[in-house]
């Protein structure tokens, strides 16, 4: 496997470095899409008693202890609770607006490199056919066997090495793309639902 790798020349560094970031950020965003739908779960499961006894302490703790983007949002709602309803509203979506980046921390960096690494096995494709052509072109008949070959391994190497990086960051790219987009939706209902109920609509 090594010898294989090696045979796709310089180009393979960056193509690697780029798969193991890739990899760090699917495994960092998998377990981070996985606890906050764990810890707001059980958010919405603490307010629901704090709230309905009025709580509001508690129920501040509650969302310090989840630390989600919802919690963060929850708390602003708890925080503005005595203020005008239109105001609270107001400071409530300025606060989404905030912590929405948090779910699509490193997403971008995601994207960014299932396009890089495409396109340095590209390039890689392109180096190594031209030094494949140069060999043909350097001598009478085939020209070195030794060198075209490795030549031909560097373009089919540097290939393979760019699609196996790239197709797995796309297809988790897209993947967080749509969990980002649902948890959006989710946090918008819970924090509704919490607003309701401090501006007295629901019991």
């Amino acid at each position: 496997m090594f010898e294989a790798i090696k045979s796709g020349g310089p180009l393979m560094i960056p193509i690697i470095l780029c798969g193991v970031i890739a990899t760090y950020i699917i495994i960092e965003r998998c377990i981070y899409f996985y606890m906050i739908k764990k810890r707001d779960m059980k958010l919405m499961y603490d307010l629901n008693g704090s709230l309905s006894g009025s709580n509001y302490e508690a129920a501040a703790v509650a969302c310090a202890e989840a630390d989600t983007p919802a919690s963060q949002v929850i708390k602003k709602a708890l925080d503005c609770r005595r203020w005008d309803e239109k105001d609270m509203k107001e400071a409530v979506e300025a606060e989404m607006d905030l912590v929405i980046p948090r779910y699509e921390h490193l997403l971008t960096a995601l994207g960014t490199i299932a396009n890089i690494s495409t396109l340095l096995g590209l390039l890689g494709t392109v180096t190594g056919n031209i030094k494949a052509f140069n060999v043909l072109g350097g001598g009478s008949g085939m020209g070195d066997p030794a060198h075209l070959a490795s030549s031909i391994a560097e373009a089919l190497v540097t290939t393979v090495g760019g699609l196996v990086v790239s197709i797995p960051s796309v297809v988790f790219h897209n993947y967080f793309l749509s969990r980002v987009n649902h948890c959006i939706v989710e946090m918008e209902s819970d924090v509704t639902s919490v607003v309701l109920r401090l501006t007295g609509r629901v019991k």
